[in-house]
């Protein structure tokens, strides 16, 4: 009986791998943050090693993202992350909600929820130091600074859908 359970199992788990969600791999940065506002060296390191797997179009897949059902999830956790901020669409939300979005960046950052324990514990790379968090919050705050001197502060306000 539990052999079969087993083989069954097996087949089933086997069965799954046929089935793989679509790879958050696009090259386009038609949109990306970089259009519209300079991002130093160092800033974009910090994105790249720590942000961009989940925010951002390019996602570096790890080994285990393709055995299934794990890439599963791992692809709604990148869809969920890209939702709430994507630096590669960046330069196509509306000046409010690019600002409100700087300003969550700094928010997360400084109280330690991104990037977020469960990459980092699995990514140890991806783990930042004090100095890269003021290096990265810093930079958030600037561009912030810059859509404030460009834009009326009515356009700031985000709006209730």
């Amino acid at each position: 009986m539990f052999k079969k359970i087993a083989l069954a199992l097996g087949v089933v788990f086997l069965l799954l791998q046929g089935f793989r969600p679509e790879k958050n791999t696009s090259a386009d940065r038609s949109k990306d943050i970089s259009t519209l506002y300079p991002v130093p060296e160092n800033v974009q390191a910090i994105i790249t090693k720590a942000c961009a797997d989940c925010h951002s179009n390019k996602t570096e897949w790890p080994w285990y993202g393709e055995i299934q059902p794990v890439g599963w999830w791992l692809a709604d956790h990148v869809k969920d992350g890209k939702k709430h901020f994507n630096f590669n669409e960046f330069a196509g939300y509306r000046i409010a909600k690019q600002n409100h979005k700087l300003e969550e960046c700094i928010e997360e950052v400084k109280d330690g929820a991104m990037p977020m324990a469960a990459y980092t514990s699995i990514h140890a790379a991806a783990r930042l130091t004090d100095e890269e968090k003021a290096q990265f919050t810093a930079w958030c705050q600037s561009v912030r600074d810059t859509i404030k001197a460009r834009y009326p502060a009515d356009s700031l306000v985000l709006k209730k859908k």
